[in-house]
């Protein structure tokens, strides 16, 4: 479903954050990479919704290159949250925040309205649907991204440090959202440093250093 190939990226200060990486992810897997700061993790996904093109190599998703894909078409297939979800929230509503990505995909009327209620749901934000997202503490408004992600019903969800700054119940949360996801058939692939989220919610588990795959293991079904 996922495919990188020779896949090399370099930001314009000349730090070269992917180099010559090859990676495949077929459809259903949940796959967590890892690996430290500045390895290239939060990089690489931004290759696969076409917020970064690749400098050489190529990307495909089902066996299309993305390079000349519109980020909009890309959204319907990958969604993406960042590890800093104040860079994705603007909305004066977790109601609005999370019906914006699921308007773009088409859903209108009560069946906007429902997907809306299922995802502020599904992350413990049920009651919160009229709060000012930046009223929330910083936990909340992370789970509220993760929501916003959740509404496109995308085939592939990815997942940047899903579990940084929350509580042991909130990390359930996510755990158990994981799971359905998984359950319905869709991709997940998620950057983290959690050991224990990654040991429990994923069967693969990949390790990027310096811009490449340096460990790739299967640790489950």
């Amino acid at each position: 479903m996922i495919r990188c190939e020779g896949l090399v990226y370099a930001y314009p200060d000349g730090t070269r954050a992917l180099d010559g990486l090859d990676l495949a992810i077929e459809r259903g897997e949940r796959v967590a990479i890892t690996g430290r700061n500045g390895s290239g993790k939060s990089t690489l996904v931004r290759h696969w919704n076409g917020l970064l093109r690749p400098g050489t190599g190529r990307v495909l998703l089902d066996g299309l290159p993305t390079a000349d894909r519109p980020v909009a078409e890309l959204a319907r297939v990958v969604a993406l949250t960042f590890q800093d979800p104040d860079r994705q929230l603007f909305a004066r509503t977790c109601r609005r925040e999370v019906a914006f990505g699921a308007r773009n995909v088409g859903l209108r009327g009560a069946e906007l309205a429902r997907a809306v209620d299922e995802a502020l749901g599904s992350v413990g934000l049920a009651e919160r649907g009229d709060a000012n997202p930046f009223d929330l503490g910083g936990s909340k408004r992370r789970l509220l991204a993760l929501a916003s992600a959740l509404v496109m019903r995308t085939p592939v969800v990815v997942l940047d440090e899903p579990t940084m700054g929350l509580d042991a119940g909130e990390i359930e949360l996510v755990a158990a959202v994981v799971g359905r996801l998984a359950a319905d058939g869709r991709t997940v692939v998620a950057i983290s440093h959690d050991a224990r989220f990654v040991a429990g919610s994923f069967g693969r588990v990949v390790r990027l250093d310096a811009g490449k795959v340096v460990a790739d293991e299967r640790t489950g079904p």
